[in-house]
């Protein structure tokens, strides 16, 4: 292996490390929800290993917890509907993982925001496939034990909402976000989703915002509305040792 492919690969290690760091600790506030929401410590540290994907997590014990019992079923449709983004992910990720039924089984569970997102962003495909593991293995590791952590120190710590955990997962996407809002058309369609997300949360049943606003920004993010011309000047400049004609 060479110098530089040893130096990229040091780059994703960290990169896929420190996200999944980041992820892991708001786990914290998902096992103290869970439990405050009515859960026991078992059923909300099986939750995470089975389920295992923070948005369906939070829309399951948020609609449990407001509802009980009667509300289960519309818990489980809020999970599963937040989830069907993963399908997504999991069609873009197949390349990139390879062939083999126990590789893909694998990777099936830890196909997530964050290691697709990091999986996506490397230059190479071998890259791209070392970060995706680093960064789901990282995350469902921390996030399991962070999980139990929170559930054990739920009777701690009270009303989780008095500690601000309830926010945590929004600002922990939001972080995530953040780095990549560089270009108008980014900003546009996360200004677009969050209007649309936002407008319908009291008329919808939850998930469904969620998914509508999915749509409006694939819808926006496939037309390149707005990214076309955004640098004119550096696909018109000359390549070097060229002369422009």
């Amino acid at each position: 292996m060479s110098n530089v492919d040893r130096r990229a690969s040091r780059e994703v290690w960290r990169e896929g490390l420190g996200v999944a760091i980041a992820t892991s600790a708001y786990g914290i506030s998902f096992g103290a929800l869970a439990v405050a929401s009515g859960l026991d410590v078992w059923q909300t540290c099986v939750l995470s290993l089975v389920m295992f994907t923070g948005g369906s997590q939070f829309a399951f014990i948020g609609v449990f917890g407001a509802g009980g019992i009667a509300a289960l079923p519309s818990a489980i449709a809020s999970a599963v509907l937040l989830g069907v983004r993963n399908v997504a992910y999991g069609m873009r990720m197949s390349a990139i993982i390879g062939d083999g039924f126990w590789r893909r089984t694998a990777a099936a569970q830890i196909t997530i925001d964050e290691s697709t997102a990091v999986a996506v962003s490397q230059r190479t495909p071998e890259l791209g496939r070392l970060g995706f593991w680093i960064t789901g293995l990282g995350v469902f590791i921390g996030w399991n034990l962070t999980t139990l952590a929170g559930a054990l120190l739920g009777d701690v710590l009270g009303d989780p909402k008095a500690w601000g955990l309830d926010a945590a997962a929004a600002a922990a996407f939001l972080a995530l976000l953040w780095p990549r809002l560089k270009q108008r058309q980014a900003v546009v369609v996360g200004v677009a989703a969050a209007v649309v997300a936002a407008a319908l949360t009291p008329v919808l049943m939850p998930g469904l915002p969620v998914l509508v606003a999915a749509v409006v920004a694939i819808v926006v993010g496939w037309f390149n509305w707005l990214g076309r011309d955004e640098h004119p000047a550096a696909r018109s400049a000359p390549v070097e040792g060229v002369q422009a004609t």
